[in-house]
């Protein structure tokens, strides 16, 4: 028996397995049998066929999944075509809080999703739970950001119509995700078809959708094995195909397509080089090896499956390699301790076989660890090949297992011209200490990515897609958005989507209307509880220092509120409580994007409240003011949107280098908001700084300040971090001036009459802070077409150049 002592002086791994209770009452739930998803309900396959769906960790059937057939096809893609211009007319911020949900839907079930794409892929728990699955929501939620902005970013631009969609099996819902969140955003609707051997967490994720209230027709997912992609490609309703796989299916569907008219972008296949130095950090080449082909049992597109080390170090780093790779561990994936999972199939597992045999018999030296595989299940071991030939078999073909070979070079112009020997570009790594040199190669590499000092990387704001036979089109990023775009008719145009031969003709349909304001309720007589609205101070409510207040009326002369006076000390604390929290700069800019997607959020739950407020006030109509509520939470979503997309450029000065163009916050703001609308004014200025990490100090409208004062509850509950945003009510220009002079504030934007937008011009020349103003105390910011928007983004940064020279 094992003792604390013995476990603890040998530190050896015990097993730690996830439950897969959950996972398993879920199939049980649907009797372990799947239709198709079309139309926003599970329907029975028209053939009624099935095939089994296999646990690659222990050869057990977990599930019979439907064999889609042509006439299956063709009810998705009818189903995706009465629905796109329903889709496309919701609009931006509509199909942004669909995705916003769909992303809210994957984290509620977050182990769910991990537990059973571990059971029905094999790969690690580890890493279904730790990157695949927060991969996916980051997808969601970024393209959840470009809906909102379509408008505005790609003006001119529409959908493509109807998308479909095949899948891999080695990244089951990360590949639904890259695949269906761009494709949505942009209006499109799509017919999904997952791969053979993984189809479970899609229709997971298809349930989970109707959950989410995703409109029937929208998403429509059709399991099967090739002929049922096949069916897809050929549907003369398909307007866009996008396509991972295999290089020679991708080869079968441009044939296919060819003349057709069909979009067509495709991710395929890749033989990776591993580029190491001889000065790189070889611990961390070693551990950059693991995570290049020993990630997901070498079962990656991109795997870094060809290292080609300098000559210097090539010897040491075969030892180190060997070493760590006497450390991986092999077998159940549902164990957290374990490394490499299970080999996805039989057939998968002998063509790893026989392209090892294969290395063998050309030569090529093999080395596997001394311990042995688990004999249940489908299971390879962690295999190095040393003194192989850049012609050799191993070196050119695409193992898709976790074999790496490993060549050596000289010259940085022979490592090139190694890297370069391959019919696919898909990705690269280069692992150097000289940034010099790194910079030097990596456009020399015929790759869409390279990694410099780490692999396998990714995120939905940065493009993938490769060169040569790696296929074309990009997914991800700003590049990805475009494959799924195409220039529209003019706005005045209702948008006619026409099948051919399909009998089915759609026109614009009617905008949703806006949610009204409730009528206000009739005065009871017991008297309402006095609400005393403070400064909004470091995250606290707190009373102010002058210890006056200002009496606020309503539209009619009718008494209000009072809400406290600022001063020249409020504005002090209010600046010292936005220094104190300048870590926010720091935050990473997803991150600030969730806390403004929160805020929106949460609007929204106060909706009615905060519409009923500016009623009262204002004596506005209803339906302009839940118009208002309704403008403000969309602000809230665009400026979440634009926090991780408001990025840089590379400027290509004459010289040998990059020269990076980085936009920063400014730090602390101080803003004065325009008198009207109360409401949308106060948000249409706070929003965008916060959403570049700057911290503010806002004055919000002297005239009727409550709705700014009912935010700070808001943002209390939206996890905005204390001192990000403060605000202090009082006589705006009086306190405009105090927060112009002040030297600890770095820039101000001001809102209201000529003669104050002159004092804080003036006074800001102390510190000579960046200041923005404008005379104009009430904008029409109801109008989207008025609101600074992407101005606002400019204004709230600040442009740094950092030259990075290289050369070999």
């Amino acid at each position: 028996m094992t003792t604390v002592r013995d476990a603890f002086e040998s530190m050896a791994w015990g097993p730690a397995p996830e439950s897969s209770a959950l996972a398993n009452a879920w199939l049980d739930r649907h009797g372990r049998r799947f239709g198709h998803y079309i139309g926003g309900r599970f329907v029975e396959p028209l053939r009624g066929e099935r095939f089994p769906s296999v646990d690659p960790a222990t050869n057990q059937p977990l599930a019979e999944v439907a064999q889609g057939s042509a006439q299956d096809v063709d009810a998705a893609v009818r189903a995706a075509r009465l629905a796109q211009p329903q889709w496309w007319t919701l609009g931006g911020h509509g199909r942004a809080r669909h995705l916003y949900a769909l992303a809210r839907q994957v984290q509620k079930h977050s182990r769910l999703f991990a537990v059973l794409e571990t059971l029905d892929n094999g790969k690690p728990i580890r890493e279904s739970r730790d990157i695949d699955i927060p991969l996916v929501a980051r997808h969601f939620y970024h393209h959840a950001g470009w809906a909102q902005l379509m408008a505005a970013q790609l003006p001119g631009y529409g959908p493509v119509g109807v998308v479909g969609q095949i899948i891999p099996w080695n990244f089951p819902l990360l590949m639904l995700a890259w695949k269906i969140a761009p494709a949505l955003a942009m209006g499109n609707t799509v017919v999904l078809k997952p791969a053979e051997f993984t189809s479970l967490t899609a229709l997971l994720f298809a349930e989970i959708s109707g959950d989410a209230g995703l409109p029937p027709g929208v998403l429509n997912i059709v399991t099967g094995d090739g002929t049922t992609g096949e069916a897809l490609v050929q549907h003369p309703g398909v307007d866009k195909l996008a396509f991972t796989g295999s290089t020679e299916v991708g080869r079968l569907i441009r044939v296919a397509t060819a003349g057709s008219g069909k979009r067509l972008s495709l991710e395929l296949g890749g033989k990776s080089p591993f580029l190491v130095f001889e000065d790189a950090d070889l611990d961390s080449v070693v551990e950059g090896v693991v995570d290049a082909i020993w990630f997901n049992q070498g079962q990656v597109c991109c795997a870094g499956s060809r290292i080609i080390a300098q000559e210097g170090v090539a010897v040491r780093l075969v030892e180190k390699l060997r070493a760590r790779m006497e450390t991986l561990r092999v077998g159940n994936p549902l164990d957290k301790a374990v490394d490499i999972g299970a080999i996805i199939a039989p057939v998968q597992l002998e063509k790893i076989q026989s392209l090892v045999k294969k290395g063998v018999e050309e030569g090529a030296v093999m080395w596997q660890p001394s311990w042995s595989c688990p004999t249940d299940g489908l299971f390879y071991p962690p295999t190095l090949f040393t003194d192989v030939a850049p012609a050799a078999t191993i070196a050119q073909v695409e193992i898709f297992g976790p074999v790496v070979v490993l060549m050596t070079f000289r010259t940085p112009a022979e490592a090139v011209e190694l890297a370069n020997n391959t019919r696919y570009g898909l990705a690269a790594s280069v692992w150097t200490e000289n940034l010099n040199v790194a910079l030097d190669i990596a456009p020399q590499l015929k790759a869409g990515t390279v990694w410099v000092n780490c692999t396998n990387l990714f995120d939905a704001a940065s493009g993938f897609g490769g060169y040569r036979e790696s296929g074309f089109g990009r997914e991800g990023g700003r590049e990805g958005l475009w494959e799924y775009v195409r220039r529209s008719r003019p706005a005045t145009a209702s948008p006619r989507i026409e099948a051919s031969g399909l009998g089915l003709t759609e026109t614009k349909a009617a905008a949703s209307a806006r949610p009204q304001a409730p009528s206000p309720k009739p005065q009871a007589q017991v008297p309402p509880i006095d609400r005393t609205p403070k400064l909004y101070i470091g995250g606290k409510q707190v009373r102010p220092d002058s210890g006056y207040s200002l009496q606020i009326t309503d539209a009619a002369g009718g008494h209000a509120a009072e809400v406290g006076r600022g001063s020249r000390k409020d504005i002090r604390d209010a600046v010292d409580a936005a220094h104190a929290a300048a870590k926010w700069a720091r935050t990473t800019a997803h991150a600030r994007a969730q806390v403004l997607y929160y805020i929106g959020e949460n609007l929204s739950l106060r909706a009615g409240e905060l519409a009923d407020r500016l009623v009262r006030l204002t004596d506005c109509p209803s339906e302009t003011a839940a118009a208002e509520v309704e403008a403000g939470i969309e602000r809230a979503f665009a400026y979440a949107a634009w926090a991780d997309k408001y990025d840089g450029r590379v400027h290509p000065t004459p010289f040998r280098n990059v020269t990076l163009a980085m936009p920063e916050p400014i730090g602390v703001m101080g803003i004065v908001a325009p008198e009207t609308p109360a409401l949308l004014g106060f948000l249409s200025v706070l929003l965008p700084p916060v959403a570049m990490g700057n911290t503010v100090v806002v004055i919000p409208s002297s005239r009727w300040p409550l709705p700014a004062i009912d935010c700070a509850q808001v943002f209390d509950s939206s996890d905005v971090p204390p001192g990000v945003i403060n605000i202090v009510t009082g006589q705006r220009d009086e306190l405009a001036a105090v927060l112009a002079a002040h030297d600890d504030v770095d820039g101000v934007w001001y809102w209201g009459s000529r003669e104050g937008a002159a004092e804080v011009e003036r006074v800001s020349a102390g510190n000579m802070k960046r200041v923005w103003t404008h005379v104009a105390e009430s904008p029409d910011w109801l109008d989207p077409e008025e609101e600074p928007g992407e101005e606002c983004l400019r204004q709230a940064t600040q442009v740094k150049n950092i030259w990075v020279p290289y050369g070999a």
